[in-house]
């Protein structure tokens, strides 16, 4: 699908363009979504420009993804999509900056976009040219990680709080925590930060050479807004950064916890099997089958056995008790 943008008097005036509809001059961006082979072929004819392919975004040499061709810059970014789900993915936009316009060819609809979009379309000032655009769409992309980042945060919290909150007691039994559920949710967070720490590198890497390059639509007031992302980005790295510190620590904390709980449960069948121990050889003792064995022709020898064993275990626990190992 092809989408002409243009600005008028409100703002950013969106007009579809058909399989049969020609493209006229007047938009300062054009923006390509799921493209089809044909639709690319239509924007290379009408700009005298190459679009990038979808094999060829997912290039990962930054000679690919980054490169200016007869006055014309070609960016492509990696943004990680589907934020509100439990599988977030990372996909590839190309930003291409031509003289006059601006071309995105995407093949995914994120958020940032659709916000951005909404925003201009009540705001001219803010997207008068394809440059003012394309720094548009990079800081509703910031913004979205910062978002993602804080909400990160917030989970890792809620979830340090499970691990080293003192365990609750419910009519006298100790709750268990469920620490599946939590290294799953632990999972999920690191994955999340790793993919929004890999979308504000491959930004990082778009604005420096954005910054670098000499375009006619990178005016002063443009430089401006690219120098505040940039920074931005820095600082969100660095806490995308301590973030993930902090997922490799309540992980660790977690196994830490799985293990202590494991012991807890060893040390349970081996302070049994010490008060079980001597009441079964007392047991043995008195089972074995000699035609002599103290008491057996007694009257209370039975119980005088049984008496034998309780004491035997008792006493063990006695001593574990006072001396705090149970």
């Amino acid at each position: 699908m092809i989408s002409t943008y243009a600005v008028d008097g409100q703002g950013l005036h969106r007009t579809e363009i058909g399989c049969d509809e020609p493209l006229r001059d007047g938009a300062i961006w054009i923006d390509l979504l799921h493209p089809s082979p044909e639709e690319e072929g239509r924007v290379e004819g009408f700009l005298g420009i190459e679009v990038p392919t979808r094999e060829e975004m997912r290039e990962i040499e930054t000679s690919n993804r980054l490169y200016e061709e007869d006055g014309t810059l070609y960016m492509t970014a990696t943004v990680v999509t589907k934020l509100d789900t439990d599988h977030p993915e990372n996909s590839q936009i190309t930003f291409i900056l031509s003289h006059d316009r601006l071309i995105t060819n995407r093949y995914v609809d994120p958020l940032p976009f659709r916000r951005f979009i909404s925003y201009a379309e009540r705001h001219p000032v803010q997207c008068a040219s394809g440059a003012a655009v394309l720094a548009g769409l990079l800081e509703a992309l910031v913004n979205r990680i910062a978002d993602v980042l804080e909400r990160v945060g917030a989970d890792l919290d809620a979830t340090s709080g499970q691990i080293f909150t003192p365990v609750s007691r419910r009519h006298g039994r100790t709750a268990p925590r469920d620490f599946r559920r939590i290294l799953e949710s632990v999972g999920r967070q690191g994955d999340l930060n790793s993919r929004a720490r890999e979308t504000l590198a491959s930004l990082g890497r778009l604005l420096v050479f954005l910054q670098q390059a000499s375009h006619p639509q990178l005016n002063e007031e443009i430089g401006a807004r690219l120098r505040t992302i940039a920074t931005d980005i820095a600082q969100m790295s660095d806490h995308a950064t301590f973030l993930g510190n902090k997922v490799q620590f309540i992980l660790d904390a977690t196994l830490g916890m799985i293990n202590i709980d494991q012991n807890n449960i060893l040390k349970i069948f081996s302070v049994v099997t010490v008060f079980l121990l001597p009441p079964s050889v007392i047991g043995a003792v008195f089972g074995m089958n000699f035609e002599v064995i103290p008491t057996s022709g007694h009257p209370w020898g039975f119980w005088i056995a049984i008496g034998v064993m309780v004491f035997s275990a008792v006493v063990p626990f006695l001593i574990f008790k006072r001396r705090g190992w149970l």
